[in-house]
């Protein structure tokens, strides 16, 4: 009979159950937990179940007792299997149970999608995998499920994640399933869809996304979070810049209209004909000025003083991607006359300066003659923006 080990990590008291925790091994492994606690009485404790494969309800008693006398117990590396008798039976509600993880290698596979968060791989015909750039990235992952389902419930066609699982090189990612699906910057750049095309289908769903409300407390609120890149940036700008930003950003209401905070083509897949959103932990809240400022920095922004960003990017050209920018705009904006749509394009403008400078100095900074012109090009744009501009509402 397999024994119940233990060993303790960074004050952590972990045991290693055995392969079956039934009534004729459930004294021995309770024994066994009991000893090694009277010697560490005030340890966490970790359940290690990657060797369990089943558990009767003589050991969930078990566990049950050993919640009472330690109540910071958790368990570890759970198959399915016993996960599921652990949610039938109520224990997933009353501590943390983690399931252990499949692990992808996204080696050598098609990325089709990419965001500040992680990178989007096609691992086969039927499945994606969101591989996140934060190494310890499970609160992340939990987060962009719960925003993916308070999206898909409103009606937003997006991808639900199914699972979560180890990447071989490191990390955790979620598993997505779907067929066929390809993204707009694919189908573009394969003469599959005209740029006239692509912006038709990506602003009727995005007229959709904003014309959804959201409970308060759902999702954030984006107007907050620019009113931190303001707040980050008065050390950087001119005082009254600065102040006439923070005015700008103060003076908006409240908009519970969702936005999807990072939309562009390569977020929006094309399955059986009908749009699908993917990379949702940016799901928020605000007026649409926010979100076509995103648009603006994907598509202009970024690649201003670097024209071969869209090409690494999206994989179409920097002329391409500002017709794109263009089109998509005029179609939002519709019957609106060339100088209100010029308008709104600089609010827009605005707030993704601000975005941008904020991004360069946080990663690149001063020292780099890259992020000093990336950062000047910024304050230039906002000098010679920021005084001809009263509102950022349209």
């Amino acid at each position: 009979m397999e024994q119940t080990t233990y060993h303790t990590e960074e004050g952590t008291l972990v045991f290693l159950l055995p392969q079956r925790v039934d009534s004729a091994s459930a004294p021995d492994v309770e024994n066994a937990i009991d000893k090694a606690r009277t010697m560490f009485p005030d340890f966490p404790v970790v359940l290690d179940c990657s060797r369990l494969e089943y558990i009767s309800s003589s050991g969930l008693r078990v566990i049950l007792r050993l919640k009472k006398a330690a109540a910071d117990t958790s368990l570890i590396e759970v198959s399915p299997e016993v996960y599921d008798i652990l949610e039938m039976t109520g224990f997933t509600e009353m501590m943390d149970v983690r399931k252990a993880f499949r692990t992808f290698s996204t080696e050598g596979c098609e990325i089709i999608g990419q965001g500040s968060n992680g990178i989007i791989y096609r691992i086969d015909q039927e499945t994606i995998v969101k591989a996140y750039r934060n190494p310890e990235a499970l609160d992340e992952i939990r987060n962009e499920q719960q925003l993916a389902r308070t999206a898909f419930i409103l009606g937003i066609p997006t991808a639900i994640p199914y699972d979560v699982v180890r990447i071989a090189s490191g990390g955790y990612g979620s598993v997505f399933e779907l067929l066929d699906a390809a993204p707009l910057s694919s189908l573009l750049l394969e003469g599959k869809l005209t740029v006239e095309e692509a912006a038709e289908r990506s602003i009727a769903l995005l007229k959709t996304i904003h014309s959804t409300t959201v409970r308060p407390g759902s999702v954030p609120d984006m107007r907050l979070t620019a009113l931190n890149w303001a707040a980050f940036l008065r050390e950087y700008l001119e005082p009254d810049l600065s102040d006439k930003l923070e005015r700008l950003l103060t003076g908006m209401p409240e908009d519970l209209h969702m936005l999807h905070g990072d939309y562009h083509i390569r977020n929006i897949l094309m399955q059986n004909d009908e749009l699908l959103l993917i990379d949702m932990d940016t799901i928020c809240h605000g007026h649409p000025v926010f979100e076509l400022a995103s648009m603006y920095n994907d598509y202009i922004g970024y690649g201003e003083l670097d024209p071969s960003v869209s090409p690494a990017f999206f994989g179409i050209s920097q002329e391409t991607a500002t017709e794109f920018w263009n089109r998509s705009l005029h179609l939002y904006c519709g019957d609106l006359d060339a100088s209100t749509i010029r308008s709104i394009s600089e609010k827009a403008q605005v707030i993704g300066y601000m975005r941008i400078m904020r991004r360069s100095i946080r990663r690149i900074g001063f020292a780099d003659e890259t992020g000093r012109a990336l950062i000047e090009n910024c304050h230039r744009h906002l000098r010679e923006l920021l005084p001809k501009i009263d509102s950022l509402l349209f």
